[in-house]
C-alpha cells in the first residue's frame, strides 16, 4: 500500500507512474476525498475542544450554583455530540473510500524501471547457456512424460478436471529431486527454511497484496473464509505481520517449498497442456526483508541465487527486467527468469525476483528499528522471488535432457536425489 501523504504531496509523479502502469488512477477522486477527510478532522477537533470546554465551564456553574446556565451548556454540549457525530460519520466514510483505493492501488516503479505498455516492451538483461540443437525430432514434455509414464494428463482430469496432472513413478521422484535441490541450495546459501501451512485468512492474502483486487484468481474455502495460498510468498511474508524487527538482524533470508493454488482466472486455451499453467503445482519460494538502502543489492542476490539452480541444472535461460507495464501489483521492480523450451521454440517464465519496497510492509505493518540511525521504528523493505517453479523445471529438464530414443538423461546433481537414477525409462 502506498503512504497516503506520499500521494498527496506527489501527486503529478503518482498520475505518471499510473499512467505507466496502465492503471486508471483517478486523482480528482483521490483529492475530493483526502479533502473531505482532512475537513471533517478539522470540524472535529474544533468542535471537540468546544465540547471540551464547556464541560470544564459546566462543573464550575455547578459549583458556583448557576444551574440554569448549566444547564443551557449542557444542551449545547448535546447539540455538539450530535454534529460530531455527523461529521465522524463522513469522515469514516471518506476514509474507508481512500482506504478502498489505496488498497487496490499498485505500486510505483522505481526509478530503474523501464516505461512500457507490455510484456513486448521488456528489456532482456542477460543470456546464460546456449539452446540445444536436436539430430533427431525432439517431443514436448507433455508427449515424453505420457509415453514414459511419468505425467499423466488424463488421470488429473478424472481425478479433478482441467489443468491438473498426476506424476508416476520416477516422475514424482523427479519433483521430489528437484525440490529437495532446491531447498537444499537455498539452506547452504544462508537462507532459513520454513514449513508453511497452504490455508491462510484473509489477514494474510491482503499483507502480500492478492486481496481485495485479486480474489477471482484465488481458491476459497466456502464457509471459513480461508484461502489456498498461489505461492509460499503469502505466509512466508506475513510469519513477520505486526512485529518490529531489530535492524541489525537484517536482511533475513527464507525459503520454503509449498504446494500453490491459482484459479487462472483470464488463462482460458493458454498452456493448456503439461506442467506450464495448473491450478496446482509446487513451488520454492525466497523471501527477503532489508532495510531500504539494502533492498535493491539484496534483489540482485535473490536473482542470482535463482540463475544458480538453472545453471546447477545447465538449462539455458535469459534474464529480463519486467517494465512498467508488465509488473505485478506489490512490486517496484522485478526481474524474470526465462527457461528455454523446445517445444515452444521460446524461453517461457520460470522465476520472478520482486522488491516491493515498504509496498507490503505497509499493508501487514512490518517494521524495523534501529537506535544508531533513528528513533522509533520504520517500515522495512520486502522482496520475494521463485527459487523455482517446480513444475516448469521438471518440464525443461524432461525436453533439453530428452534423448532420441525418448528416455531422459537425469541431469548430475540431480542423480543423487534420484536415489542415482541416470536415466529415466519406460516403466515395465
Amino acid at each position: 500500500m502506498l503512504d497516503i501523504r506520499f500521494v498527496r504531496e506527489n501527486q503529478e509523479a503518482v498520475a505518471t507512474a499510473m499512467a505507466n502502469r496502465n492503471f486508471p488512477w483517478d486523482a480528482d477522486r483521490f483529492a475530493e476525498l483526502d479533502e473531505a477527510r482532512r475537513s471533517a478532522i478539522v470540524e472535529e477537533e474544533a468542535l471537540q475542544a468546544q465540547r471540551n470546554s464547556l464541560s470544564k465551564e459546566i462543573g464550575a456553574m455547578m459549583r458556583d450554583g448557576k444551574k440554569e446556565e448549566a444547564e443551557q451548556a449542557k444542551e449545547q454540549v448535546r447539540q455538539i455530540n450530535e454534529q460530531l457525530e455527523g461529521i465522524s460519520a463522513r469522515r469514516e466514510e471518506a476514509e474507508e473510500a481512500l482506504h478502498q483505493i489505496m488498497m487496490c492501488t499498485p505500486n510505483i516503479p522505481h526509478e530503474s524501471v523501464p516505461v512500457g505498455a507490455d510484456e513486448d516492451e521488456n528489456v532482456e538483461v542477460r543470456r546464460w547457456g546456449t539452446p540445444r540443437t536436436f539430430d533427431f525430432e525432439s517431443k514436448a514434455h507433455w508427449e515424453l512424460g505420457a509415453d514414459l509414464g511419468i505425467i499423466d494428463s488424463e488421470r488429473g482430469v478424472k481425478l479433478s478436471g482441467s489443468r491438473f496432472v498426476v506424476l508416476g513413478g520416477l516422475g514424482a521422484r523427479l519433483e521430489r529431486a528437484i525440490i529437495n535441490f532446491m531447498a537444499d541450495t537455498h539452506t547452504e546459501n544462508g537462507f532459513t527454511e520454513w514449513w508453511l501451512p497452504s490455508l491462510v485468512n484473509r489477514e494474510t492474502m491482503t499483507g502480500t497484496g492478492q486481496l481485495p483486487k485479486f480474489e477471482e484468481d484465488l481458491f476459497k474455502t466456502k464457509d471459513e473464509g480461508y484461502y489456498l495460498i498461489p505461492t509460499a510468498e503469502v505466509p512466508m511474508t506475513n510469519l513477520h505481520a505486526g512485529e518490529v524487527i531489530d535492524g541489525d538482524d537484517l536482511p533475513l533470508r527464507y525459503t520454503a517449498f509449498t504446494n500453490c493454488f491459482r484459479e487462472e482466472a483470464g488463462s482460458a486455451g493458454r498452456d493448456t497442456r503439461g506442467l506450464i499453467r495448473l491450478h496446482q503445482f509446487d513451488k520454492v519460494e525466497m523471501v527477503k526483508f532489508a532495510k531500504p538502502e539494502q533492498a535493491y543489492d539484496e534483489l540482485e542476490s535473490m536473482t542470482e541465487e535463482a540463475e544458480l539452480i538453472l545453471q546447477k541444472l545447465n538449462l539455458p535461460y535469459r534474464v529480463i527486467t519486467l517494465c512498467t507495464g508488465d509488473m505485478g501489483f506489490s512490486a517496484a521492480k522485478t526481474y524474470d527468469l526465462e527457461v528455454w523450451l523446445p517445444s515452444y521454440n521460446a524461453y517461457k517464465e520460470i522465476s520472478s525476483c520482486s522488491c516491493c519496497g515498504d509496498f507490503q510492509a505497509r499493508r501487514a505493518n512490518i517494521r524495523y528499528r534501529d537506535p544508531k540511525e533513528f528513533k522509533g521504528s520504520r517500515y522495512l523493505y520486502t522482496l520475494n522471488g521463485s527459487g523455482l517453479a517446480v513444475g516448469r523445471t521438471m518440464a525443461a529438464i524432461i525436453e533439453n535432457y530428452q534423448n532420441e530414443d525418448g528416455t531422459i538423461t537425469v541431469p548430475d546433481v540431480l542423480v543423487p536425489y534420484m536415489g542415482g537414477v541416470k536415466v529415466i525409462e519406460p516403466r515395465r
